[in-house]
C-alpha cells in the first residue's frame, strides 16, 4: 500500500472516533477514550491535549486537560500536582509559534538546549504538538515517542492535525452552546419574566454583584452604581428574618451549580419592606468552572400581600371549611407521583348526595348549608388523618386516599381499604341529621377509582370516580361501584369516535367568524375563522373537544382542507358585497408539518381568485418552537406564496428570541390568559408591556386575544397595543352577522372612534 493510501485509510479509521469529541463534547471520559485510540492508532507513547490558562500575574501557563499513556511508559508528569506548568522561560518559544498556528514537532535532537533537557526529563524522544485555534490560540494537542527507534512521520502528523481540528470544533461548539443559553436567559427575563432587575453575580458568599440593571432603582431605590460598588450591598438589604435562609441557599447555589431560586424580603433605600421573586443559574466556562450567577428579580409584594389574604380561600371551601378542588387536585398529582416512585397506590372517591335538592326546596337553603357541614364532618370521621376530604362543589365531595400499599401483581389491599371508606360512609350517613328542630336523612352514592388499577394519572382517576359514581346512583341509593378498569370512558370516547368519523363524512361543520379590531380607530380590519361541529340534533361542539382526537385520528387533514375550502368561499361571497376583511385561520399541530402544506393551501386559495395576502395563517407558537428549523422553512414557504403569518397564543410557549426575530411573522397574538384581568394584576400588566415592547423592537403587530372589558381594553390601548378581538366587542358569530358588522358597525368598536 502506498503512503497515500496508508494516510487516507488511517484518517478514515480515525474520522469516527475523533467525529465524537464534535458530538459528545470536551468531556474527561469522552477525551481519554479519544486520546487512547488515536495514540493507539499511531503507535505513540503518550496522546495529550493542554490548555492554554493565564495566571494572576498575566503570563500563560498551560494545563493538560488530559492524557492517554501506552502500557509500559511513564506518563508525561510524575505527580498530578504538575499539570499546570509554564511556557516561560523554557518554553516561551512556544508561545510565539504555537500562538501563529506553527506546530512544534521534531526528534529531540531538533529542539534547543534548555528545550531538550525539559524533554529528556518527560522521556520524550520526539514529539508532535499542533496548536487548537478557535478565534485565538485556545491550547494544543499532541503525541510523545519516547524510544529512539521508533520516528515520527507525516502519517503522524496529519492525525494530529485532524485531532487539533475537531477539538477545535467541540470547543466551538461549547461556546455556541453557552452564548445560545446566556440569550435564552435574557429572553426570559425580558419576556416571560416582564420589566425585572436583571444581575450577574460572582460566586462569592456575599453574592457580590458584577451587572445589574437599571431596573433595581424603582425595586429598591439603590441604583445599579451602588450595587456594583459595594460587594455587600446584597448581604446589606436582605431582611433580618430572610437573611440567614437566602445565604444559605446562595451558598448551596455556588457549592452544588444548580439553580438559585427563593422569594424573600429586601429592605429598600427608604425602610419600606419588599419582597421579590429571585432566580438565577449558574453560568459555566468551557471546562466546566463557574463563572458566573446570571439571574432575573422581580416585586412580587402586591401578590404576597393578596396572597395572604386569600391564601386559605383559594385552597378551602368557604361553607364547610374543606380543602376546595383546586388543593384536592394538587395534592392528588404529589400523591400519584409519590406512589409511582415508591410501588403504592392511591384511590379517589366520588361521593354525590342523593336528592339533596329536597332538603333544600322544602325546608330552605339555610338547613341545606348546615346539612352540608354536619355531611362533612361525618364524612372526616370515616376517614384517616391522612387521607383529604374536599368539596368538589354543590352537593359532591371527593376524597383522596394516598399512600395505599398494593402487591406485585395486584391493587387488592388498596381495593379493600377504598371499599371499606365507602361503607363507613355509607353508615355514618344512615343516622338521621338533626337541623333546628328537623330530622333529616341523606344518602349518597359513591364511585371509586385507582391508580395503577384503572387510571394512570390524576384527570382520568377523576373522571373515573366520577363516573363510577353515576353508575352507583342509578343502582340505588346508599351504593359504591369500583370503576372497572374505565369501562365507562372507554365506552363513551368509542361512541364519540364513530360521531366524529361521521362527521368527517358528512362534513357536519361550519364557520363561526371573530372581527379583529383595530384599537385605534374601532374599525374591523379582520376576523378570526372558528370551525364548529354541528352534531344531528343541532348541538355545537366547540374544536377543543375533538380536534385533539381528529389529529389522533388522522382526520385533521380532511377537516383543514373544508376549512380553506369554506374560507374562500366566504371571502369570495363578501367580496361581492364590496366587504373586504383579512381572514385568519389556525392551523393545528399536525397540520402544520404537512409536507406540502403551503401547496394545499394556495390550491384552494387561488382557485377562488382571492388575493393570499388576505390571508392570515396563524401557528401556535409551541408548534413554531418544537422544530424551529422545520418552522422556519415552512413559515417562509408560506409567505412566498403570499400569506401573512400570526404567532397564536404567544406567551404560552418556549419561544427563542433570536428564532422569533427569523421567522417571516407579522402578527403576535397575545394569550388570553395574559389579558384577563390584566389592568389589576401588576404581573399579567408587566409582562403584557413586555411583549408589546418586544413586538415594537421586532417590527411586528400585536394582537390582544380575549378582551372582556373595558378596563382591559383601556390598558391595552394606552400600552399601544395595535389589535384585538374578544367578547368585549363580539363572540364568534355567523358570516352573515359578519356583514351586518360591516355596514353597521360594532358598538363597543365604534365608540373608540369617538374617544
Amino acid at each position: 500500500m502506498g503512503a497515500s493510501a496508508e494516510l487516507d485509510a488511517l484518517l478514515g479509521s480515525l474520522t469516527p472516533v475523533v467525529a465524537r469529541l464534535r458530538d459528545e463534547g470536551l468531556g474527561q471520559e469522552t477525551l481519554a477514550a479519544v486520546l487512547g485510540e488515536v495514540g493507539a492508532a499511531v503507535g505513540a507513547d503518550r496522546c495529550f491535549v493542554f490548555q492554554n490558562v493565564r495566571g494572576t500575574d498575566g503570563q500563560l501557563w498551560r494545563e493538560l486537560r488530559q492524557a492517554w499513556t501506552a502500557a509500559g511508559a511513564e506518563p508525561k508528569f510524575a505527580s498530578p500536582l504538575e499539570t499546570l506548568q509554564p511556557y516561560f522561560p523554557t518554553f516561551a518559544r512556544w508561545i510565539d509559534e504555537m500562538g501563529s498556528a506553527r506546530p512544534i514537532a521534531g526528534e529531540l535532537r531538533s529542539f534547543p538546549p534548555d528545550e531538550q533537557a525539559a524533554l529528556l526529563a518527560e522521556g520524550v524522544a520526539a514529539t508532535i504538538q499542533v496548536p487548537v485555534t478557535v478565534g485565538e490560540w485556545w491550547g494544543y494537542v499532541g503525541v510523545d515517542v519516547c524510544r529512539s527507534d521508533r520516528p515520527l512521520t507525516n502519517v503522524d502528523r496529519a492525525v494530529v492535525d485532524q485531532l487539533a481540528t475537531a477539538i477545535a470544533e467541540a470547543v466551538s461548539v461549547e461556546r455556541l452552546r453557552e452564548d445560545e443559553e446566556l440569550q435564552r436567559d435574557l429572553y426570559r427575563a425580558m419576556v416571560e419574566r416582564g420589566p425585572a432587575a436583571t444581575y450577574i453575580d460572582a460566586v462569592d458568599d456575599n453574592a457580590s454583584t458584577m451587572y445589574m440593571s437599571p431596573q433595581i432603582l424603582e425595586l429598591t431605590g439603590y441604583t445599579a452604581e451602588e450595587y456594583t460598588a459595594d460587594p455587600e450591598m446584597w448581604v446589606k438589604t436582605l431582611h433580618p428574618d430572610d437573611r440567614v435562609r437566602a445565604l444559605a441557599e446562595n451558598v448551596r447555589h455556588n457549592e452544588t451549580g444548580d439553580r438559585f431560586s427563593l422569594e424573600y424580603r429586601l429592605i429598600g433605600k427608604d425602610g419600606r419592606v419588599l419582597w421579590v421573586h429571585d432566580e438565577a443559574r449558574m453560568v459555566r466556562d468551557e471546562r466546566g468552572n463557574p463563572r458566573y450567577s446570571h439571574g432575573v428579580m422581580i416585586d412580587v409584594t402586591d401578590r404576597k400581600r393578596r396572597d395572604e389574604s386569600v391564601a386559605f380561600q383559594a385552597y378551602h371551601d368557604e361553607l364547610t371549611g374543606l380543602p376546595s378542588r383546586a388543593m384536592f387536585e394538587e395534592l392528588l398529582d404529589l400523591s400519584i407521583a409519590r406512589a409511582r416512585r415508591h410501588d403504592g397506590a392511591v384511590a379517589v372517591l366520588c361521593v354525590d348526595l342523593d336528592d339533596f335538592r329536597l332538603v333544600n326546596d322544602s325546608l330552605g337553603h339555610t338547613i341545606g348549608d348546615a346539612m352540608l357541614r354536619l355531611v362533612s364532618e361525618r364524612l372526616r370521621e370515616a376517614t384517616r388523618e391522612t387521607d383529604l376530604v374536599a368539596r368538589r362543589g354543590g352537593d359532591q365531595f371527593l376524597l383522596l386516599l394516598g399512600d395505599l400499599d398494593r402487591d406485585e401483581s395486584s391493587t387488592d389491599g388498596a381495593k379493600t381499604r377504598a371499599e371499606g371508606v365507602a361503607r363507613r360512609i355509607n353508615a355514618s350517613l344512615a343516622s338521621p341529621f338533626v337541623i333546628e328542630g328537623n330530622e333529616v336523612y341523606v344518602s349518597a352514592g359513591i364511585g371509586i377509582s385507582l391508580f395503577p388499577h384503572d387510571a394512570q394519572d390524576a384527570a382520568t382517576i377523576q373522571r373515573n370516580a366520577e363516573a363510577a359514581m353515576y353508575e352507583a346512583k342509578k343502582t340505588g341509593q346508599a351504593n359504591y361501584v369500583l370503576s372497572n378498569e374505565g369501562a365507562f370512558d372507554s365506552a363513551a370516547k368509542l361512541q364519540f369516535v364513530t360521531r366524529l368519523r361521521k362527521a368527517v363524512d358528512a362534513q357536519r361543520w361550519t364557520l363561526h367568524y371573530q372581527p379583529v379590531i383595530d384599537l385605534a380607530t374601532g374599525g374591523m380590519t379582520g376576523v378570526e375563522a372558528l370551525i364548529r361541529w354541528i352534531e344531528p340534533d343541532g348541538t355545537m361542539v366547540p374544536p377543543l373537544e375533538f380536534i385533539p382526537l381528529a389529529e389522533d385520528l388522522g382526520l385533521i387533514e380532511q377537516i383543514g382542507d373544508w376549512v380553506v375550502r369554506e374560507i374562500a368561499y366566504q371571502v369570495t361571497a363578501w367580496k361581492e358585497l364590496d366587504i373586504d376583511l383579512e381572514v385568519g385561520f389556525n392551523l393545528s399541530p399536525r397540520q402544520f408539518w404537512q409536507p406540502d402544506l403551503a401547496e394545499r393551501i394556495v390550491r384552494e386559495i387561488r382557485v377562488s381568485g382571492i388575493d393570499p395576502s388576505r390571508v392570515l395563517v396563524e401557528v401556535t407558537e409551541s408548534s413554531a418552537m418544537m422544530d424551529p428549523d422545520r418552522a422556519q422553512q415552512i413559515l417562509v414557504e408560506l409567505t412566498e406564496q403570499g400569506f401573512a403569518i400570526a404567532i397564536d397564543d404567544f406567551g404560552t410557549g418556549y419561544s427563542s428570541l433570536s428564532r422569533l426575530r427569523e421567522m417571516p411573522v407579522r402578527v403576535l397574538k397575545i394569550d388570553r390568559s395574559f389579558v384577563s384581568g390584566v389592568h389589576e394584576d401588576p404581573q399579567s400588566a408587566s409582562i403584557v408591556t413586555a411583549f408589546l415592547e418586544l413586538a415594537r423592537g421586532l417590527g411586528m403587530t400585536t394582537l390582544a386575544e380575549g378582551i372582556e372589558t373595558a378596563d382591559e381594553l383601556a390598558f391595552l390601548r394606552e400600552r399601544g397595543c395595535s389589535l384585538g378581538q374578544g367578547f368585549y366587542f363580539s363572540k364568534p358569530v355567523p358570516p352573515e352577522e359578519i356583514i351586518a358588522y360591516s355596514f353597521g358597525g360594532i358598538p363597543t368598536a365604534v365608540a373608540l372612534s369617538a374617544s
